[in-house]
C-alpha cells in the first residue's frame, strides 16, 4: 500500500530527472525515480509467485535490477525507463529464482533457463491446472514452439515435478526401513585413502633418487636405462656393452650390482 502514494511520472519529467541523475549524480532525482516504478518491480515480482520463494525477496531483487537500470539509462535515446527497466527487473528476479529455486543448480544453460520459466506455464495450457504427464505430442508440441530438444523438455519437466528429495527420507515412508543414503554406494576411494597413496609414493619416489645418488655414473646409467626407461626402448645387455666398451657379461653384473645397491639403499629409506 505504501507504493501507491508515489505516482507515475510524465515522459518530460522522467527524462529531466534522468539526465540530472546521470549528468549530476542527483540522488533525489535518483530516489524520484525509483519511487515512481515501484510498481512495476511489484508487478513483475508477483509474476514469478509460483516458484514457492517469499514476494518480499523476489520484490527486493527486482529493486536490484531497477537501479541497475536507472544507472545505465540513456535518456536521449528517447524511450521510458520503464521499457529498458522492465529487462533489468525481470533479469534479477530471474536470477535469484534460478539460484534459490533448488539446492541443484538449475538453469544453467539457456534452453533451461527458457524451459523452466516457460514449461509450467505451456504445460497448464495443454493440461489444465490439474495435469501431471506430457504425453507425446504435448512434448513435441513444446519443443517446437520454445525450440529446444524433446529430450531437454522431459528432464525439466521431471525436475519442476519431483523437486528436491532429502537424502535422510525414511524408505517407502517407513521410518524402520533406513533412508535412502543407506543404499548409496561410494565407488571412488575416500580421501584418506588417496592421500595415502600419494604419501607412499612421494616416499619411494624419494627414497629411489636418493639409491641412485650413491652409485657411480656407469651403475647409475646401466640400472636407469635397463629399469627406468619404457619397456618399448629399454636397451639390450648387447647394446650397453658397446656403449660403455665392456663385455656383456659385464654389463649384466654391474646391472645387478646396482639393482641390489638401489634395493638395500631403498629399503632403509622407507624402514
Amino acid at each position: 500500500q505504501s507504493i501507491q502514494k508515489y505516482s507515475a511520472l510524465s515522459f518530460e519529467a522522467e527524462q529531466a530527472l534522468a539526465l540530472k541523475w546521470r549528468d549530476e549524480k542527483c540522488e533525489k532525482a535518483f530516489r524520484t525515480l525509483m519511487q515512481s516504478y515501484l510498481r512495476l518491480v511489484v508487478k513483475v515480482a508477483l509474476g514469478y509467485r509460483g516458484y514457492g520463494l517469499p514476494l518480499e525477496e523476489l520484490v527486493q531483487e527486482g529493486n536490484i535490477g531497477l537501479m541497475q537500470a536507472i544507472t545505465r539509462f540513456e535518456p536521449e535515446r528517447g524511450f521510458r525507463l520503464s521499457t529498458y527497466a522492465m529487462w533489468w527487473i525481470k533479469a534479477h528476479v530471474q536470477e535469484y529464482i534460478l539460484n534459490n529455486w533448488s539446492m541443484v543448480k538449475i538453469g544453467t544453460s539457456s534452453t533451461q533457463k527458457k524451459l523452466f520459466f516457460n514449461l509450467r506455464r505451456m504445460k497448464a495450457q495443454l493440461l489444465g491446472e490439474e495435469g501431471i504427464h506430457l504425453s507425446p505430442d504435448a512434448i513435441k508440441r513444446i519443443a517446437k514452439e520454445l525450440n529446444v530438444n524433446e529430450a531437454d523438455v522431459i528432464g525439466m519437466d521431471q525436475r519442476l515435478r519431483h523437486g528436491d528429495e532429502s537424502l535422510n527420507n525414511p524408505l517407502g515412508g517407513d521410518e524402520d526401513a533406513g533412508e535412502w543414503q543407506d543404499f548409496l554406494v561410494e565407488t571412488r576411494p575416500n580421501q584418506e585413502e588417496v592421500y595415502g597413496r600419494k604419501q607412499i609414493a612421494q616416499q619411494r619416489k624419494s627414497a629411489l633418487m636418493d639409491a641412485l645418488s650413491k652409485l657411480d655414473e656407469r651403475e647409475r646409467a646401466i640400472f636407469v636405462a635397463r629399469h627406468l626407461t619404457e619397456s618399448e626402448v629399454t636397451p639390450t645387455l648387447e647394446e650397453l656393452s658397446g656403449q660403455f666398451g665392456v663385455s656383456r657379461e659385464r654389463v649384466r653384473q654391474l646391472e645387478e650390482r646396482a639393482y641390489k645397491k638401489v634395493q638395500a639403499n631403498m629399503v632403509l629409506s622407507i624402514h
